[in-house]
Parts: C-alpha cells; sequence; structure tokens
C-alpha cells in the first residue's frame, strides 16, 4: 500500500457503518458532488476591497487548491434598522432580490459566476429564508411576519436586527419560492445553503426544492442543519454540528475517541445512509464566536482536518484556513484576511484536496466506500479505519490524543499496520491501495 504522512497528526479506531433510518432513496444528488470539497467565501473580508471583481482574481489559486463549490455568505443588501456594528450582519436581508452595492453589482455577480463556472466550479449562494431584516421590502406585507403579544414582528434569540417570517401564509411563501428561483434564473447559480433550515416547515422546502430541480436537475442545497426530515427530499448535505462539536472537546482533552464513535453512530442511527454529512474544523459561526481552529484544537488542528477527508460526508474550508489564518475575523465591520501562509496550508489541504479526488473509496455518499473499523489496542486514544469500493481501498490510523501511542492491530490485512506502530501526539497515517 502506498503510505501518505500528512504532517505530524493524531486520530483513534472506530465506526461502523449501520443506519436505522428509512433506506429508499427519493434524493438524488447531483453527480459532480462526489468528490467535491466545499469552500466558504466571506466576499466582505476575502480583499482590501471586500468585492466579487476584487476576489474574482484568486479563482485560479482556489482552482490550483482543489476546492469545487463556492459557497459566499449573503450577497443581498443589509437592512438598516436596528444593524448590528457599522456594516451589518449579512443575515439581516432587505431584499431577497438584490445585491450588496458593498460587493458590487448583479452583473458584477453574474460575470464572477460564468467565470466560476468557465473554470468548473459550482457556485452556491446562502439563502436566509426563515427572516428578513426589521425594513425589508416585505415588513409591510399583512400576515407576512409573525408577532409578538405587542403586535411587534418578532425576533429569533437575540437576533434583533431581525424580523421572522410567517410559513402560514401561502402568498409569502410562494414570494419567497420566486426569489430563489430569480437566482437561479438570473445568475446560473448551481443551489443554495440554508441559514437555520430548521426553522423553516420541511413542506416548504420540499416544494421549493421541486420546483427548482424542474430548472436545474443538479441542484445541489446544504442545510445548516442536523435534522434527518430535512434530508428526506430537500437537502443533499447538512452540518455535522454535534461531530464537530466532540472534535473540539477530544482536542481540548475533555472527551475521547469514544465520544466521536458514539456521535458517529448517531449519525448512521439518525440519517439515511444516502445524505451527506459536511466536516469542518471552522467556517464563518466557529471563526467569529468561537474561536479559530488553533483556539479550539491546538496541536489537533491538522489532524482533525485531515479527518474530515477520510469520513463518509463532504469537506469544508473556510477562507483563510489554506492560509493558516489565525485570527478572529469581524462579522460587523470591515476586517481582512492575512493570506501569508507560513504554515505550508495551502499544500497541505491541495493534498488533502487531492487525496479525496483520486480515491473514490473517499468519495462521498452514497457513491464512496462504507467507513469500517480496524481494532487496535489504544481505542480512547486511537481511530483506525478503513474505506473500499471497487478495488480502490484507504486505510487512516490517527492519534487522537497529547501522548504518544504504541497501537497494536487486530483484524486488518493492511501489511503496514501487522507489525503495529508507534505514532506520536496527534500524528496520523494515511495508506492507499
Amino acid at each position: 500500500m502506498k503510505t501518505f504522512h500528512f504532517l505530524l497528526l493524531t486520530i483513534a479506531g472506530w465506526f461502523l457503518t449501520s443506519c436505522g433510518a428509512p433506506e429508499q432513496q427519493v434524493l438524488q444528488h447531483p453527480a459532480w458532488s462526489r468528490d467535491a470539497v466545499i469552500y466558504e467565501v466571506n466576499v466582505r473580508q476575502y480583499t482590501p476591497e471586500g468585492t466579487f471583481n476584487a476576489f474574482a482574481a484568486h479563482l485560479p489559486r482556489l482552482k490550483d487548491l482543489g476546492v469545487d463549490i463556492l459557497w459566499f455568505m449573503p450577497i443581498h443588501p443589509i437592512g438598516m434598522e436596528e444593524r448590528k456594528g457599522l456594516l451589518g450582519s449579512y443575515y439581516s436581508v432587505r431584499d431577497y432580490k438584490a445585491v450588496n452595492t458593498e460587493f458590487g453589482t448583479l452583473d458584477d455577480f453574474k460575470q464572477l459566476v460564468n467565470q466560476a463556472h468557465d473554470m468548473g466550479f459550482k457556485v452556491i449562494i446562502d439563502w436566509v429564508a426563515n427572516h428578513t431584516s426589521r425594513d425589508a421590502q416585505w415588513i409591510n406585507n399583512e400576515g407576512w411576519y409573525l408577532k409578538d403579544s405587542t403586535g411587534r414582528v418578532k425576533i429569533l434569540y437575540d437576533w434583533t436586527d431581525v424580523a421572522e417570517l410567517n410559513y402560514d401564509n401561502p402568498d409569502m411563501r410562494r414570494a419567497m419560492t420566486d426569489a430563489m428561483l430569480f437566482w437561479m434564473e438570473e445568475t446560473d447559480v448551481d443551489g443554495f445553503r440554508c441559514d437555520v433550515a430548521v426553522e423553516v416547515p420541511v413542506d416548504f422546502w420540499e416544494t421549493a426544492v421541486t420546483e427548482m430541480k424542474a430548472v436545474k436537475p443538479g441542484l445541489f442545497m446544504l442545510a445548516e442543519a442536523e435534522e434527518p426530515a430535512l434530508q428526506q427530499k430537500a437537502f443533499d448535505m447538512y452540518y455535522a454540528w454535534d461531530f464537530h462539536a466532540i472534535m473540539n472537546k477530544v482536542a481540548q482533552g475533555k472527551e475521547t475517541v469514544g465520544a466521536l464513535r458514539n456521535s458517529w453512530q448517531q449519525i448512521n442511527n439518525r440519517f439515511p445512509s444516502f445524505s451527506i454529512p459536511m466536516f469542518f474544523t471552522s467556517n464563518h459561526d466557529e471563526n467569529s464566536w468561537n474561536g479559530t481552529e488553533f483556539e479550539r484544537m491546538g496541536d489537533a488542528a491538522k489532524t482533525f482536518a485531515a479527518l474530515t477527508y477520510i469520513l463518509p460526508g463532504m469537506p469544508l474550508i473556510y477562507n483563510g484556513q489554506e492560509a493558516g489564518f489565525n485570527r478572529r475575523l469581524e462579522f460587523f465591520i470591515k476586517d481582512e484576511i492575512d493570506w501569508t501562509d507560513a504554515g505550508g496550508y495551502f499544500a497541505f489541504y491541495k493534498t488533502l484536496n487531492q487525496l479525496r479526488k483520486n480515491n473514490p473509496a473517499l468519495h462521498s455518499q452514497p457513491a464512496g466506500g462504507a467507513l469500517q473499523e480496524i481494532a487496535n489496542s489504544a481505542p480512547e486514544s486511537v481511530f483506525a479505519c478503513e474505506r473500499s469500493v471497487e478495488g480502490n481501498r484507504v486505510v487512516a490510523v490517527f492519534n487522537l490524543s497529547n501522548a504518544p501511542q504504541q497501537v497494536a492491530f487486530e483484524g486488518t490485512t493492511a501489511s503496514d499496520l501487522q507489525n503495529g506502530l508507534l505514532l506520536q501526539p496527534w500524528e496520523y497515517k494515511i495508506y492507499i491501495k
């Protein structure tokens, strides 16, 4: 077996593939998503200019990196009423059919999508269907918003700059679907990442997706949710939030590999086997509110990034991770990513992206291989597994602890593991046949 040594990083053994959720696959994922890597773009903070045109200059670099799906955080105009900070939250949408002039024009975005498509990228945009800004175009439409006991439009959580929509209103539902169709027909986007998707009724998503797929059969839908009902007919992919939280705890010494095993088993038990979990070590919420992957994971950051490429699902890269950017980005004011890559992170992620593309065993559900645990002598510290499909086989071993581990393995035919391994803290090894 060919060996990949991805720097010095670790993990541990586990995961049997079983699924208690319904197995009849109604939703078919687009073929191009099988080996795809998703990349999140924060336009405001990406360049000094913070525009679509300035971002376009990075497309060749991202092509070289090997990412496939460009997910743009919300690009719509932002509300002024009770605006947070100087520039406001991207998720306080004033007009669903317009572009935030901070980023450029609608024609600028169309040109960017066309250029990305010409280079082989797919483009999805963030969609905030649960709420609008408090001064949105729709705000005076009777019955379109939920109201509190005082007659004031409701807010969700502590999001005081937004107003919650009323999905009991058929006219509002029709307008929301039309707005999504607008972006597909006008700019040719390939799908949507749907903010707090679980707060919107499942039947709305299913109806809207059916209508949108009549326009674009290859539509790709990502739910910011961890809810099995959304995955049956509407969404291709969902956030593996629980698994992410456990990775942070393992990195901090608060949990062991056993907790990761339990989280994975919950995914298998709750979700259909064809549903795609999105695995990540960072995203805009994690970076801005909970800290960078280096704050949360320390020396284990690269190890867990590598793990997200081995698990059945799809890995996410948040802009700046490929440069080892180690600072929380401001959310409501202008900030910038420092693209200086002092730690070789571009090469690190490029290698992982090539690993995923070159090995069908690592592709997303249902095309890739099932994850099978390899028993080992340190099951609370070391994760060992293999995935195989059509003659392609990948074996991976991760030391997910801050101590060296001398490990013996059972029940595997991988010759590289026959005599055991000595793994340094957070070290991992990946073998390919």
